[in-house]
């Protein structure tokens, strides 16, 4: 097994699952490879499920309570950590992003950090009424390293019209983070594609989420916005639904060069 910490149990609610995790392995004195036959899933997984790299889907928290005859906790657990806000999701969000080989991402009102020049994402900060602004704004520009690294992943956008069409910080700011998107898509390792305004509903109306691949340790996480923050879902079932969504959305995309001529077009228009 990893000689990894498990997380600080008072961190968070996975934090604790990841604790309580390792503490009742070790007291029934199992293996990882016997708790990985309990909740199905190999040594590897179980390890990274107690060091919180890795976080207990529903079925796996049922398997434990059934066969460790827990009256439920490990269930009730994930129930409540699902439906919380986990303080610590966006450090975790940055070393998962900074990690994965390919990130997907659809994106509804805001372009995607990575896509952003320093004067638009200024002004999307600002007007979350942030205290440090060029704090945050240096931090949001540094995770972009990602774009110019030796070996970068492959990112895919897909994007609303609406939010390309909203001129945050004015005219001249919004065609110049126009025309860095134009840019980028040029990349080989980067696709930006265009949900029209003109296909009316589609799946990705509910709201903006992230699917990212790492391939070490290999997993695939999703990333769903919320106010005030995000929630960041390993659960096989949970991520593939995601996937499958971001496909559907994506069958409503242009073509990347047809993606490009209507991004000219709206920076035309302003």
């Amino acid at each position: 097994m990893s000689h990894r910490p498990t997380p600080d149990p008072k961190s968070s609610l996975w934090g604790l699952i990841a604790y309580y995790l390792r503490f009742c392995r070790l007291q029934r004195k199992l293996t990882g490879d016997l708790l990985g036959e309990i909740i199905g899933c190999s040594k590897s997984t179980v390890s990274r499920l107690e060091t919180g790299a890795l976080q207990l889907d529903a079925d796996q928290a049922h398997r434990l309570d059934r066969h460790w005859d827990t009256g439920g906790i490990f269930s009730f657990l994930v129930w409540y950590a699902t439906l919380g806000h986990d303080p610590d999701w966006f450090r975790q969000y940055v070393d998962l992003e900074a990690k994965a080989s390919v990130i997907k991402t659809w994106q509804v009102d805001l372009v995607p950090g990575l896509l952003q020049t320093p004067d638009y994402a200024r002004t999307c900060l600002a007007a979350g009424n942030l205290k440090d602004v060029e704090g945050a704004l240096e931090q949001r520009l540094s995770r972009q390293a990602l774009l110019d690294q030796e070996d970068p992943p492959m990112l895919w956008f897909l994007l609303s019209q609406t939010l390309l069409e909203l001129p945050c910080g004015g005219t001249e700011t919004m065609k110049a983070q126009l025309a860095h998107i134009i840019d980028l898509s040029h990349r080989p390792n980067v696709g930006v594609r265009v949900v029209p305004k003109s296909v009316g509903a589609h799946p990705g109306l509910d709201g903006s989420f992230m699917l990212m691949t790492l391939t070490e340790p290999p997993m695939e996480v999703a990333y769903v916005e919320a106010p005030g923050g995000g929630r960041l879902a390993s659960g096989t079932a949970e991520v593939a639904a995601y996937a499958l969504r971001y496909d559907q959305i994506g069958q409503h995309a242009l073509p990347e060069t047809l993606s490009r001529n209507l991004i000219e077009q709206i920076m035309e228009a302003m």
